[in-house]
């Protein structure tokens, strides 16, 4: 008899666990509703993503990323702009992860009460590869990585703004605008930026590109050219920007970025469609800029015949150094890259792992500059790969050349002087070649000093061909017109790239076509037929038709909106370790941590730490929303109250019931005087608007300096709010 009864209470304990796990039901309140199905997830370069399919009594969607070997306990819940909604599913993407090995949980919240919750599997992150003159020792910042670290972290103290259709002429943020710390609030993403070239704000920003963002989403915020303005004051300016797409749909359609005076700012993941004239353009004296990860596309048709696909890709000059270009697609441009026009003296630009998928020509085409070019797939390239004049010097290895014409030129010699004409009788420069492979070229003429002695045409070259990565290029060979010897830049600088950072020349084209461009090859995907498009320079027009006729999949942008409901409005959100400005600076924390009990949803946090206790002092306003609800003679309330979020031990109270923090929760008051504001929150939360101004949540509980006058409290994150001070 024991043992049946041991059999049959064995069977209903699992009979019960399959429930559980059918229904979703981990936590502490029972869930009728099945589990979230996941569609797809992954890592790559820092960053990690899931897809689900909608849930279809889910209000809203929550999703939180860790290590994969991390307590529970230390999941950390996204933002809710990189939660979105497409026709038919959602997706979230974590970014800025160190490489290594994390998961993400994804949360349904169900509109009859409790959660729905999956866990992805392990997801690797990789870094990204950090190579070239950006990250040259000798370089003035030493980095590109602009917002962020050298380990994919954002740094201390950085601030985050979402760019979505809706936003781009409404995003605000406080901007440094004077030596003595004036503060001004920036609206509209180009006002922004506008305000930050007055040279005095260089706290690390992250620009997160959202979906499709058009020129006309961005009206008012372009220069008359149609450029989206990233400036400093004056040559090199620390900028400390990154400008980068989340997931793999970000698009800058019809509109180009212009970078000048600028130093550390990198761009990547974008896609760049229609731009009008340079795709992107490092125009005058910018310094470490790494531009990578970015799918480049035809631009609008220019006043020259050779501009029907657009003018520059991703063009810089006027003193432009110390620059690397690294991991982009491009998608048949006319003129991938010009380097160089009216400089004279050295300057030092990277070239790796580019995918030329049948583009035309400017692979680069370099004046004056030293530059290297390695790891590269030229895939069926109809006029010339790099060209090189007026004194430029540039090391070619370990490139493949597919069906590339003219693989190399240099002005007025070799190839060229034979009637390509390509350069307009400027004067030539010098190639270093190393170790690459070319199939189905037209010409390509090489010397080297293998018999020992420069022979007589030592001039008519494309290229020098290296015996060794090492070799010095002998001085006697020079170019033809101009008399220019190599010199010999990749033996006597740090290039930022070790012989054994450059790939084995099997391995290029594979790694080229599976990482360069957008996250995961982008929404965007295009055949070409190497039968026509190889030898072809001509506009393509189905190309152009798709590239006109693209469309976002984009629905809706944050977790928290209902299903199918409109587009939220995401704002500026400081990052993990942000600085608040004024007038809602937070003062140090002198005020309990409350102790949180989870309610049947809540997700658990961190053990706080304690402090010593504080009581109001006299005369305080005070409100505790267990007693009192959202009736008040000091403050204004508005918004809806909760029981079902948990309970929070602050001060010897014990606090059961929450105002829910949601887009129309206000709550307004007015100070006599100079005062603190101290805001008691539940485990969810970790930044609250004070007058617009974001403040962070630590530990459940926000500080706030006061002026006199009137105050509003709005929503920046979700959260729970159960009691406020102001003393």
């Amino acid at each position: 008899m024991k043992r049946l009864v041991a059999k049959v209470t064995s069977m209903a304990l699992l009979f019960s666990l399959i429930l559980t796990l059918i229904y979703g039901g981990w936590g502490t309140g029972a869930v009728y509703a099945a589990g979230v199905t996941l569609t797809g997830s992954g890592g790559g370069n820092e960053a990690v993503y899931a897809e689900w399919s909608p849930v279809s009594n889910a209000s809203g969607y929550k999703v939180f990323v860790k290590a994969a070997s991390a307590a529970d306990s230390q999941y950390q819940q996204l933002p809710n702009e990189l939660i979105r909604k497409y026709a038919s599913y959602w997706r979230a993407d974590a970014v800025g992860l160190a490489a290594g090995s994390y998961v993400m949980k994804i949360e349904a919240v169900l509109s009859g009460g409790g959660t729905a919750n999956t866990v992805t599997g392990t997801l690797n992150v990789t870094p990204y590869d950090r190579s070239g003159f950006a990250f040259s020792s000798s370089s003035p910042f030493g980095t590109g990585s602009g917002a962020y670290n050298n380990n994919g972290t954002l740094k201390s103290g950085a601030q985050v703004l979402y760019i979505t259709s809706q936003n781009a002429q409404t995003v605000t943020l406080p901007v440094v605008v004077s030596s003595s710390g004036t503060v001004q609030t920036g609206t509209g993403l180009g006002s922004i930026l506008a305000l930050r070239q007055k040279g005095y704000d260089t706290t690390p920003l992250a620009i997160r590109l959202i979906g499709k963002v058009t020129a006309a989403d961005l009206s008012g915020q372009l220069n008359s050219s149609g450029y989206l303005e990233l400036k400093g004051k004056n040559n090199y300016t620390e900028m400390n920007i990154t400008l980068e797409g989340i997931g793999k749909d970000a698009t800058a359609y019809g509109w180009g970025l212009l970078l000048r005076y600028a130093g550390n700012v990198e761009v990547r993941n974008l896609g760049v469609m229609l731009f009008p004239d340079d795709g992107i353009s490092m125009d005058t004296g910018n310094a470490n800029v790494w531009v990578h990860n970015n799918d480049i596309f035809y631009g609008s048709a220019g006043s020259d015949a050779d501009q029907a696909k657009g003018d520059g890709s991703t063009d810089l000059k006027k003193g432009s150094t110390y620059i690397t270009i690294s991991y982009n697609h491009y998608f048949d441009s006319g003129k991938a890259a010009l380097v160089g026009l009216s400089e004279s003296a050295e300057f030092f630009v990277t070239f790796h792992h580019n995918w030329f998928d049948h583009s035309d020509s400017r692979h680069p085409r370099i004046r004056v500059a030293s530059v290297h070019v390695y790891n590269n797939f030229y895939d069926g390239v109809s006029k010339y790969g790099v060209g090189v004049t007026t004194g430029a010097s540039a090391f070619v290895e370990s490139n493949v050349f597919r069906n590339a014409k003219y693989p190399m030129l240099n002005s007025l010699q070799g190839t060229d002087a034979l009637g390509e004409g390509t350069f307009s009788g400027e004067t030539g420069g010098m190639i270093k070649a190393f170790n690459n492979s070319i199939t189905g070229a037209s010409s390509l003429i090489y010397a080297n000093s293998n018999t020992g002695t420069a022979p007589a045409n030592a001039g008519s070259h494309d290229a020098y061909l290296a015996s060794s990565r090492s070799e010095a290029v002998p001085g006697s060979y020079k170019a033809l017109v101009g008399g220019t010897a190599y010199n010999n830049f990749d033996t006597l600088v740090d290039t930022g790239v070790s012989a054994a950072a450059v790939d084995s020349i099997g391995a290029v084209e594979q790694k080229v076509t599976a990482g360069a461009g957008r996250q995961g090859g982008g929404d965007f995907s295009w055949t070409f037929n190497n039968s026509v498009d190889d030898a072809s320079y001509a506009l393509n027009v189905p190309l152009m038709s798709a590239i006109r006729s693209y469309t976002s999949g984009l629905v809706s942008v944050g977790g928290e909106a209902n299903p199918g409901g409109p587009t939220p409005t995401p704002s500026a959100t400081p990052g993990p370790t942000a600085t608040p400005v004024p007038t809602a600076t937070p003062v140090p924390t002198a005020t309990p941590v409350p102790t949180v009990t989870p309610g049947p949803t809540a997700t658990p946090v961190p053990t706080a730490t304690p402090v010593p206790t504080a009581t109001p002092a006299p005369g305080a306003a005070v409100h505790n929303f267990t007693t009192s609800g959202t009736s008040s003679s000091f403050f204004t309330i508005q918004g809806n109250l909760s029981t079902s979020k948990g309970t929070v031990v602050y001060n010897g109270l014990t606090l059961t019931q929450c105002l829910k923090i949601e887009s129309a929760t206000s709550i307004q008051f007015n100070a006599a005087k100079a005062s603190t504001l101290t805001l008691v929150f539940g485990s969810e939360g970790t930044k609250i608007k004070v007058d617009g101004t974001s403040c962070p949540i630590t530990n459940g509980v926000a500080n706030v300096s006061l002026a006199a006058g009137a105050h509003t409290i709005t929503k920046d994150s979700t959260a729970n709010l159960y009691y406020l001070v102001v003393e």
